[in-house]
């Protein structure tokens, strides 16, 4: 942790604002782990020089923002990303109802390989690790996964005992490489499923598909992941609430 917080923020924002910039920047240069208590509200208010309501505002912007979350008598911590699961709300359980647990992963291949020139624009390099695995709800396969990692921020994912990654891949990205999925972006097509998909999914050959391409950013923007998740057409649903 820094002795004195950085001094590279926009004079003219908001004193709050500019701590909100400064404590966001510091998370993505990871100088705390997922496990790790931030600085207490009056530290950072010895820290910064400013008025504790300031600092308070500023905490508070970042936990409205879903980049750091309050646990009630124990402090505040990073959020650890859990909406790596959240591609399950397009495909319902049962009619009517979303899944209630958490999928489960089954890895299928992890190989270093280089990435599809449209991948390569998006994770801005073609060194690449590609992570291929299926995800099963209730012992029944729901999506088959194709995931892109650029390999200098993922070294070594490869080789990582499957025990050790779990169901949910962005908690494990943060917590064993430090790479904080900020947010993701999902763009949603129909296609038919390839021989691979098809199989994987006990699906007939060219079956109706729902095509799911998510791109996941860290806190300065970088493309740190690109997947292509792939379901069965009939079991896709998709909500919309305007007011």
């Amino acid at each position: 942790m820094s002795d004195k917080m950085p001094n590279t923020a926009d004079r003219r924002l908001p004193a709050y604002l500019r701590l909100r910039d400064e404590l966001a920047a510091r998370i993505a240069a990871g100088e705390w782990d997922a496990s790790e208590m931030l600085p207490s509200e009056n530290a950072l208010t010895r820290e910064s020089g400013l008025s504790v309501g300031t600092v308070r505002k500023a905490v508070q912007q970042l936990v409205d923002e879903g980049l750091l979350e309050r646990r009630q008598g124990a402090g505040t911590f990073l959020r650890k990303p859990a909406f790596d699961s959240s591609l399950f709300r397009f495909f319902a359980l049962r009619d009517g109802e979303g899944p209630s647990t958490i999928p489960v992963s089954r890895l299928i291949a992890r190989t270093r390989a280089t990435a599809p020139e449209a991948v390569a624009r998006i994770l801005g390099t073609s060194d690449c690790v590609r992570i291929e695995r299926v995800r099963l709800l209730q012992d029944i396969p729901w999506l088959s996964e194709d995931i892109w990692l650029p390999r200098a921020r993922f070294d070594g994912i490869e080789a990582v005992p499957e025990m050790e990654i779990g169901p949910l891949l962005y908690p494990f990205y943060l917590g064993r490489y430090g790479q904080f999925i900020a947010r993701a972006e999902d763009e949603v097509r129909f296609g038919k499923a390839t021989e691979i998909a098809a199989e994987r999914l006990n699906l007939p050959a060219a079956a109706p598909v729902a095509l799911i391409e998510r791109t996941a950013f860290a806190l300065d923007g970088q493309a740190l992941e690109w997947r292509l998740a792939c379901g069965a057409a009939d079991r896709f649903r998709y909500r919309s609430r305007i007011s």
